[in-house]
């Protein structure tokens, strides 16, 4: 009980020093309704930490943001996916404010934003508005919560950055409140035998570690034999009152036999380091069960400063006939936590799960550029591509080649180039490089054709290809019909699609003059608000054209009527 207070009143500890470091009861809410989180700061990510709170929006959109304090708009930026319409508003104590996912904003706002709009003729645009351009005040409204970019519902997503460093900060240190008298949930408990000569539970490799519940809250894990460096890991999710989302937790703390071995927490981050987040958790793990490990012992090429305490980087030196006593401690920002207890008793028994190294023919060395020829395609991985050294797993093709696969995350993207001399120049216009999914179905990779060469750069290991799309994309009116009278409508929209490479671009006019489609790829929908411009003819002609990443076209043309 004396090592659960000590690691309780240390994560207490480090959770009031981080409030005190941020201004307290300053910023206001940026809704108007309970704040209900459906994503935690730091939350684990594909390839990147959290950088914000996402505030649910009761399944709806349109809600009014407000600024939480009196300030000037320093940019704004639209995107077909990411943040969706984003708005970044700078305020006089150092701080910026980011909302993200918007539908739209204020009007003043979007007078200014649409007027760039029409002027670039494009739906995606990023500016910076001028310090004082645009003003906000507290309690403003200066836009409505919506469900843009790459958002998997309506929600707001809010960030509280360092204007000077742009490093995010978890918003809930600055005061507000959420409702939250809920633990932490753990899902798994894992051991690491980290030396060659280690072993945890006769195991060379990675191994679960069962556990069961205690009367007192705590949990136990069943005891664990070992010998050599070890570390361990878990993998859980913490929950807020009112809400069902499994969300990140704050702080984990790593005690052996009372000494704080390591102890993490999500207070900030900097973005330049956010996708060393794949050396926290276990990737292999992840590549192959897609569930997170958080490691509890920080890896030689971790380079993130999310650690508040380390000893010996968190590993264990687990010596024969002695006794360990390990704690870990996972909290959320409130304080709420669980703690896990494991026995670990030194003594090397016979070998029943050996390591399994698999050695190839091909040897990555991290810190140095790697080429290689795979007969269809060549591959370059520069210098610090991976993370650590390793027999990477290559096979040629005449037209496929595998480039190992998804338990290997790439920090950097490498180089695949395919020969394509061998195809008719109408040919290389329908084809481009795809990476094939599970299902062996092509996805579109950004491709670069010069001569008889394609290229593309990408951060994803797996099986890659030459595909052919000569099929153009679709376009269907989704609101209105031929010759109809629209005077009564307030937008239109049609449904674009593309079977193969993916939509790269569409434009519309109305009698030749160019409006503005807003493009939502989730619903694949393009949407016009008549809004945005007086039409000065009684007979429209609508002109929509619609091209595919292989330069596939197809247009769409419909006359309707409005007053």
């Amino acid at each position: 009980m004396r090592l659960y207070l000590f690691g309780a009143f240390f994560l207490f500890s480090l959770v009031l020093t981080s409030q005190e470091k941020y201004p307290q009861d300053v910023f206001q809410s940026p809704l108007e309704i309970p704040l209900v989180l459906a994503g935690t700061f730091g939350e684990l990510r594909s390839n990147h930490f959290h950088s914000g709170i996402d505030i649910k929006t009761q399944r709806r959109q349109g809600l009014p943001i407000l600024a939480i304090a009196d300030g000037t708009v320093t940019r704004i930026k639209i995107s077909h996916w990411g943040y969706g319409k984003a708005m970044y508003v700078a305020h006089p104590n150092g701080y910026t404010s980011v909302y993200a996912h918007l539908q739209k904003f204020s009007p003043e706002i979007e007078a200014y934003i649409k007027k760039i709009q029409y002027k670039k003729q494009s739906y995606e645009v990023e500016v910076f508005p001028d310090y004082g351009e645009l003003k906000v005040l507290k309690g403003n409204t200066i836009a409505y919560s919506g469900n843009t970019g790459g958002s998997s519902g309506p929600h707001l997503h809010f960030e509280i950055r360092s204007s000077v460093t742009e490093k995010p900060t978890n918003p809930l240190l600055y005061g507000y409140d959420i409702r939250d008298a809920t633990n932490p949930t753990l899902l798994g408990l894992f051991g690491y035998p980290l030396s060659d000569d280690a072993f945890v539970n006769q195991s060379g490799k990675k191994i679960q570690l069962n556990f069961t519940k205690q009367t007192d809250g705590t949990f136990l894990a069943d005891k664990v034999t070992a010998i050599g460096t070890i570390g361990f890991g878990f993998n859980g999710f913490d929950r807020q009152d009112m809400a069902a989302n499994k969300n990140g937790v704050y702080s984990v703390t790593q005690t052996v036999n009372g000494k704080v071995y390591s102890a993490y927490d999500f207070e900030t981050f900097s973005f330049t380091e956010t996708r060393y987040i794949n050396t926290l958790i276990d990737y292999a793990h992840f590549g192959k069960f897609r569930q997170r490990i958080q490691k509890c012992f920080k890896e030689p090429y971790n380079r993130l400063n999310i650690y508040k305490t380390l000893h010996n980087n968190g590993k264990i030196e687990v010596k024969g006939g002695l006794s360990y006593n390990v704690e870990l401690v996972v909290s959320d920002i409130k304080g709420n936590d669980i703690k896990i207890v494991i026995p670990v008793e030194g003594k090397k028994l016979s070998t029943k799960i050996k390591k399994n190294n698999k050695i190839t023919d091909d040897f990555i060395l991290a810190d140095k550029p790697n080429n290689f020829d795979l007969g269809a395609a060549k591959v370059y991985f520069p210098a610090n591509t991976f993370y650590k050294d390793f027999y990477i797993d290559l096979q040629k093709g005449t037209d496929t080649i595998k480039i190992h696969d998804n338990s290997v995350a790439a920090h950097r993207n490498f180089t695949i180039s395919f020969d394509a001399t061998k195809y008719s120049s109408a040919e290389k216009k329908q084809l481009f490089i795809a990476r094939l999914d599970e299902r062996m179905q092509p996805r579109h990779a950004k491709t670069y054709k010069r001569d008889g060469s394609f290229t593309t750069r990408t951060r994803t290991l797996g099986t890659y290809t030459l595909a052919k799309d000569t099929v153009a994309p679709t376009i269907k009116s989704r609101n209105f019909k031929e010759k109809q009278w629209l005077s009564n409508y307030s937008y239109l929209s049609l449904e674009i699609s593309d079977d193969l490479s993916g939509i790269n671009s569409y434009s519309a006019t109305i009698n030749g003059d160019w409006i503005l489609m807003e493009y939502e790829p989730k619903t694949r929908t393009i949407t016009y608000n008549f809004d945005d411009k007086i039409l000065d003819k009684t007979q429209c002609n609508l002109k929509v054209v619609v091209t595919d990443n292989v330069g596939n076209s197809s247009t769409f043309e419909s006359t309707f009527f409005r007053k």
